[in-house]
């Protein structure tokens, strides 16, 4: 008997490089499949990355997201559960119900440190610089968690962390040191989230 297929949609609004990660792990699995990419934007790359994975993808816009359209779409495409990578508009509360323990975001500090509204890509590098040249942190990471009706808030699933030079890092290093962090971790992590969330026979090695 054959064992049963995790259906996977990954929401994004930039270039998507974890995205694509995520996919091609998937299609390593013979029980996780990544059935689409959902974008806010147009002229994203994740779109681009996911064409060339022969993964469907497709836009939507805000009010899309607000009025419930993407959340039926979703589900009517039968997909159990939904992994953010970077993706920057707040979810509403209804998908929030819908998913909840089942809907996993990606945030580059360690939280509850460095979270919260406005706080998502290089603006957190910059934040996280500014403290580290305050002495207030001298490590950063980045951190998983379930997604919640407030940004950030969720409980963490997974986080890594890695140490900062006061006398050398900026925020443009320490985005290299996340974005290394997310290449090592982010498509592993997620893909154990769904074994746990969905109870998958299989137990992805982390």
């Amino acid at each position: 008997m054959a064992g049963r297929m995790a259906r996977v949609a990954i929401l994004a609004s930039g270039e998507g490089t974890n995205a694509e990660r995520l996919i091609q792990a998937a299609q390593e699995r013979p029980d996780v499949e990544v059935v689409c990419v959902a974008c806010n934007r147009p002229d994203a790359g994740v779109l681009v990355r996911a064409k060339a994975l022969e993964t469907p993808a497709w836009t939507f816009g805000r009010q899309a997201l607000a009025s419930g359209e993407l959340q039926r779409k979703l589900e009517t495409s039968g997909v159990e559960f939904v992994a953010l990578a970077g993706f920057l508009l707040k979810v509403p509360s209804s998908l929030v119900k819908s998913f909840s323990g089942r809907m996993l975001n990606l945030h580059p500090s360690l939280l509850p440190a460095f979270g919260g509204k406005g706080m998502y890509g290089r603006h957190v590098h910059v934040a996280v610089a500014e403290a580290l040249h305050r002495g207030e942190v001298d490590r950063t990471g980045i951190t998983l968690h379930w997604v919640t009706e407030e940004f950030d808030e969720g409980a963490a699933f997974f986080q890594a962390e890695v140490g900062l030079d006061a006398h050398a890092d900026t925020a443009e290093s320490i985005a290299g040191k996340v974005t290394e962090l997310e290449a090592q971790h982010y498509a592993p992590q997620v893909l154990r989230a769904i074994a746990q969330s969905l109870s998958l026979s299989g137990n992805p090695k982390v």
